[in-house]
């Protein structure tokens, strides 16, 4: 609790900031690609450089991997509170700035999801981490409402000055909270000393593609991963129009509910989870709740019209989603061993995220120039769509909808219908974790799975291969 309340406070602070940056971005100019290269410069920073984040949280403590998104963000945001305040702030930088914030954003997904087993027990990731989403999805929905108050009662000065506050809150639950040291940090500290003994430590570039062949050496990770990688391509295809077909059909207030149905329905799924802990087979479940998300975000979206079905339709699937990504942190918190979790977990979130760039930028002009004019015209796929959708404006954009959905719950069903996927719980083998092991009270014979400490990573890597074909 802590550490969550740290990062809850962050991260709403975090998004009240990021929204003052667009208003102070589009004063400046007035310009629509300004607004999205700043939203560029956040997200693609954390989609490459999570690879690498992941392989130096694999090899610093968790509890200074926690401090680097927060110091880093505190850095970052007390330069241009200081440049605001000596009168030599101006927007240009703020790109620059946004940069920097996000590559420090992403140590956060990495170190927070490795540093879920140092914190509770193994029966209670799914808890911990449908809170930590839940937070994440709460800072959504105030974020910027605290933003936009703050910029028009105080300015940006005092924006800048509370989300430094909210960094050092962060900060200081993670000095106070009590991490417990598990066996195998003992282990890998053996293996970095055998590995030091016998040559030069590996670059941390490989280190980070390591993270990457580790999912894809595991048959049900592998299976797993490439099934959420098509999935969120198709997905993503079909989100990038959700907000312009409402704006084209019902304008700005509209948009505004929906906005804050997506907000509402991520936080209900992190209390879902807070109280259920996720479904007992994570594998089918997973599955299960992928297909209801491509069902009620993208086909029941695209079927229904006016505010109320929207905003239904959205809040469900952003429901289904929190309890989706909570159950699959879970998999990777409980199956792979520690020292190699915040690489796996750095490749995740490489996987997950790379492909929103290519999915926004192919949606916005095949909706401009073939979807939409093809449903104006009544021609083309709408011989078939049109009695369906209608021709109103938008839906050239709600057929992409239904087509993103349609193929996300094929992707997603041909995933429950795959046994490595279906039944990961019981092919992988659990990391045998403690019900609680105080700080500084390490065995130094074995680590966590049983293996000898003097064992080497590739071999305990080996030895997990062999024990799910064995299973």
């Amino acid at each position: 609790m802590l550490v969550w309340s740290g990062q809850t406070v962050s991260l709403l602070g975090s998004a009240a900031v990021r929204f003052a940056f667009i208003i102070e971005v589009w004063s400046a100019g007035g310009h629509a690609t300004a607004v999205t290269a700043l939203s560029l410069c956040a997200m693609l920073p954390q989609a490459v450089f999570s690879p690498i984040a992941g392989a130096i949280v694999d090899r610093i403590t968790k509890r200074a991997a926690l401090q680097i998104a927060d110091t880093g963000g505190l850095l970052v945001v007390g330069v241009l509170a200081l440049l605001h305040y000596l009168g030599e702030l101006q927007y240009w930088q703020i790109y620059p700035a946004t940069l920097l914030l996000g590559i420090c954003a992403s140590f956060q997904f990495p170190a927070l999801s490795s540093a879920v087993p140092l914190l509770v027990r193994k029966d209670q990731f799914g808890r911990a981490n449908g809170l930590l989403a839940g937070a994440k999805s709460a800072a959504g929905i105030g974020g910027p409402a605290l933003g936009g108050v703050l910029i028009a009662l105080f300015g940006m000065g005092p924006t800048l000055l509370i989300d430094l506050a909210s960094y050092a809150f962060a900060l200081v639950g993670v000095r106070l909270v009590r991490l417990r040291e598990y066996k195998e940090d003992t282990a890998a500290l053996a293996a970095k000393a055998a590995e030091k003994t016998a040559g030069a430590r590996p670059r941390i570039t490989a280190e980070a593609v390591a993270g990457l062949r580790y999912l894809f050496r595991v048959p049900s990770l592998r299976a797993l991963i490439a099934n959420f990688c098509v999935v969120n391509l198709v997905m993503v295809f079909g989100f990038a129009v959700i907000q312009p077909m409402v704006l084209l059909r019902a304008g700005n207030d509209a948009l505004a509910v929906v906005n804050s149905a997506t907000g509402v329905g991520g936080v209900l799924g992190g209390l879902l989870m807070a109280a259920w802990g996720g479904p007992k087979n994570r594998g089918r479940g997973m599955m299960l709740g992928v297909v209801g998300m491509c069902l009620s975000a993208l086909v029941v979206m695209a079927l229904v019209d006016g505010v109320v079905g929207w905003s239904l339709a959205i809040l469900v699937g952003a429901l289904l989603m929190t309890t989706v990504n909570s159950s699959m942190q879970a998999i990777v918190q409980s199956k792979v061993p520690q020292e190699w979790q915040g690489r796996v977990f750095g490749a995740v979130m490489f996987l997950s995220q790379i492909s929103v760039p290519l999915a926004m930028a192919l949606s916005g002009p095949l909706a401009d120039h073939f979807f939409e004019p093809q449903a104006a015209s009544g021609s083309g796929l709408f011989t078939v769509l049109g009695p369906l959708l209608g021709d109103a404006p938008g839906t050239g954009m709600a057929a992409m909808l239904l087509l993103a959905g349609v193929a996300g719950t094929v992707v997603s069903l041909w995933g429950l219908a795959s046994r490595s996927i279906r039944n990961i719980d019981a092919l992988l083998p659990d990391i045998d974790v403690p019900t609680d092991v105080p700080a500084g009270e390490t065995d130094t014979s074995a680590d966590r799975t049983g293996v000898p400490a003097a064992e080497t990573t590739e071999s305990r890597e080996k030895r997990g291969e062999r024990h799910e074909v064995r299973t």
